[in-house]
């Protein structure tokens, strides 16, 4: 998977959390059999900077911990009509994650773990969300959360 890691924080993330980001992803990628050609993005910011956002696509004025903007909605059909050997070569874009690393810091001394175990279960479940699953129905949040801490506990950041 081509992922593109961009660090707005104000103090900047450190190398250990750069590497933990492209980790997790891949191997959550590698777990859910994605296509080399995928790309997406993170960004991580701090709570000023992911209230901003939250306050202009959700409506929601209030520092969040991850927000995910998927490229495409899960079943929309592709616009561009084109010969399924070129289709097949083309990049898969998922879309683009934001992490609030003040709430990765906050919310692993709250929860008592780690802010690695804190920052990979943002990272997951906003994946899984950019890959369609989503948590609005209980038979849905059951299969997403699941999924979820098989990946989380397969890759070693168990609760």
């Amino acid at each position: 998977m081509d992922l593109t890691i961009y660090d707005q924080t104000s103090s900047g993330i450190s190398q250990d959390q750069h590497d933990l980001v492209e980790r997790v992803l891949q191997f959550a990628a590698q777990k859910l059999k994605l296509a080399d050609a995928t790309e997406m993005s993170v960004t991580l910011m701090n709570n000023p900077a992911i209230k901003k956002i939250n306050a202009q696509y959700r409506g929601v004025d209030r520092a969040t911990d991850v927000l995910s903007f998927a490229a495409e909605e899960s079943g929309a059909e592709s616009p561009i009509i084109m010969d399924p050997e070129l289709a097949a070569e083309l990049p898969t874009n998922l879309g683009d994650l934001f992490i609030s690393v003040d709430k990765v810091a906050e919310q692993a001394k709250f929860l008592g773990h780690s802010p690695e175990r804190e920052l990979g279960f943002l990272l997951v479940h906003g994946f899984l969300h950019l890959n369609g699953y989503d948590h609005e129905q209980p038979a849905d949040e059951k299969k997403m959360f699941a999924l979820q801490r098989e990946i989380l506990d397969e890759y070693g950041l168990k609760r």
